[in-house]
């Protein structure tokens, strides 16, 4: 199974940076042109990347196909990792949220706990007014029903 090592396209280095990020690059960091098998055999006409340094490699070779797989599963990490971060922006808002609810349910329990107690204050003065009118009414009734009991 012999591979031909020509390159298939433009093998220029002067490539945008956008276009190097895209590439797939061999171990001496440079960029791995895309190569197709000329030679008949059972790979022929199927496409690899291999290191631009032939014959003198760092040993770099990869299907063509077996790259773009990796890119999509690169890809979909990618968009997962994105969802992560996301999710966990949004759970430190909740959280944050959370932690504002609850101290604003403390305040309210301290509110409610005053309320209360001066509800109760504000019942006994009633139960304490409310006795001194019947006392007074009584003392009143005794004095038009006994009136001879008041004068000495």
């Amino acid at each position: 199974m012999a591979t031909s090592h020509e390159s298939s396209g433009n093998s220029s280095r002067s490539r945008s940076r956008s276009d190097q990020q895209c590439q797939v690059m061999c171990y001496h960091g440079e960029i791995a042109p895309l190569r197709e098998v000329k030679y008949n055999g059972p790979t022929y006409g199927k496409k690899f990347y291999g290191c631009s340094y032939w014959p003198r490699t760092c040993g770099y070779f990869k299907w063509a196909d077996e790259v773009h797989e990796i890119r999509d599963m690169q890809m979909r990490l990618l968009e997962k990792a994105t969802e992560i971060a996301e999710l966990e922006m949004e759970k430190g808002f909740l959280e944050e949220k959370i932690k504002r609810l609850k101290e604003t349910k403390l305040k309210l329990d301290d509110v409610v706990e005053e309320l209360s107690i001066e509800n109760s204050e504000i019942r006994e003065g009633l139960y304490a007014a409310k006795a001194d009118k019947r006392l007074l009414l009584s003392l009143a009734l005794s004095w038009i029903f006994f009136p001879s009991l008041c004068v000495d």
